[in-house]
C-alpha cells in the first residue's frame, strides 16, 4: 500500500521501518525533519509537510504525542483533511481522547474518507521488533483492508468494535499499567526498607505469580532505579492519566487510584522527572521511605 506516516519519534520510527520492510511504499513526515531523514536509508520518502505525506496515500498513519498534535495535523494548520484522497483511510495510532477520535471520524466521513482508531500497547523496543499489540476500532471492512499494515507493525490485532471503543480500551489499559507501576513501587519500597535486595524480590515475583511482560519490564526498571533513557516519558503518562480522569467524569466512574497516580505524576513533574520514564514515580515512594 501507499502509506503516509506522520510522527517518526521513538515509536513511529520503528513502526515505519517495519512497514518498509514489509514492502509498503512509505512517505514520512516529522516536525523535526532529521528524524524523518533517518528513515531514508531504509527506503522511506520524506515529506516537507503533513499534507505532502497525505496527498497520495491510500492509508495515513498518525503516531503523535497528544490531542493537540493530532488535531493540528489533521484538522488544523497541517490541513491533512483536505489533502488525503477520497476513499483513503486515516489510522490514528496515538493515545488520544475519545472526543477527538469521534470528531475525526465525523470529519473524515464528511470528506469522503475513512477513519480507524488503532492505538497500540508496547514500548519502543516492541515497535522496532514489530511486536506491538494493536487495538483497532472502526468499520470491519476498513480494518481488514489495513490488516497487512497491522501485521507488519504488530504481533496481534484486536478488533474491539466501533471507533470510541478502541480509545476507551487504550485509555483504560494505560491506567491499568500505571496501577501496576504504583503497586510495584510500593512493594519494592517495602522490600527494600525491610532489607531485602530488590532483585531478589523481583526474581521471586516474576518467577511465581507475576510472570507477565508488564511486571518483568517495569519491575526491572524499578529494581534498578534506572529510569533514563525513557521508553515512555513521565509527562506523557500524566497526559494519559488526565485522559482517564476526563473519561471517568464523562461516564461517571469513580477512579480513586487514578487520582493518587495523578498526584504521583504531578510530583514527578515538580521534581524535574518529566523526561524520565513514567516508572520514575517509584522514586517518590523510595524518597518517602527515606531510601
Amino acid at each position: 500500500m501507499k502509506v503516509g506516516f506522520i510522527g517518526a519519534g521513538s515509536m513511529g520510527s520503528g513502526m515505519a521501518r517495519n512497514l518498509i520492510k514489509a514492502g509498503h511504499s512509505v512517505t514520512v513526515y516529522n516536525r523535526t525533519k532529521s528524524r524523518a531523514e533517518a528513515l531514508k536509508e531504509f527506503g522511506a520518502q520524506v515529506a516537507e509537510t503533513p499534507a505532502d505525506a497525505a496527498k497520495n496515500a491510500e492509508a495515513l498513519i498518525t503516531m503523535l504525542a497528544d490531542d493537540t498534535a493530532v488535531e493540528g495535523v489533521i484538522l488544523g494548520p497541517g490541513d491533512v483533511i483536505h489533502s488525503l484522497p477520497s476513499g483513503s483511510v486515516q489510522i490514528s495510532m496515538s493515545t488520544i481522547s475519545v472526543d477527538l477520535s469521534r470528531r475525526l471520524l465525523v470529519a473524515h466521513n464528511q470528506a469522503g474518507q475513512h477513519y480507524i482508531a488503532a492505538p497500540v500497547f508496547g514500548r519502543p523496543d516492541a515497535a522496532a521488533a514489530g511486536k506491538l499489540f494493536i487495538v483497532a476500532g472502526g468499520e470491519s471492512g476498513q480494518i481488514n483492508r489495513c490488516k497487512p499494515l497491522f501485521d507488519a507493525m504488530g504481533q496481534k490485532t484486536f478488533e474491539v468494535g466501533d471507533v470510541p471503543a478502541s480509545n476507551v480500551v487504550k485509555i483504560a489499559g494505560n491506567f491499568l499499567i500505571t496501577t501496576v507501576i504504583e503497586g510495584l513501587a510500593e512493594s519494592f519500597t517495602l522490600a527494600r526498607k525491610a532489607g531485602v535486595d530488590p532483585r531478589t524480590f523481583l526474581d521471586v515475583m516474576i518467577g511465581s505469580l507475576f510472570d507477565a511482560p508488564v511486571y518483568r519490564n517495569y519491575g526491572a526498571l524499578i529494581a534498578s532505579a534506572k529510569f533514563d533513557p525513557p521508553g515512555f516519558k513521565l509527562k506523557l503518562g500524566l497526559k494519559d492519566n488526565r485522559l482517564a480522569l476526563a473519561l471517568a467524569d464523562e461516564v461517571t466512574a469513580p477512579l480513586p487510584t487514578a487520582n493518587l497516580i495523578h498526584d504521583r505524576f504531578v510530583t514527578g513533574m515538580a521534581q524535574g522527572l518529566e523526561n524520565s520514564d513514567w516508572a520514575a514515580i517509584a522514586k517518590i515512594s523510595y524518597q518517602a521511605a527515606g531510601l
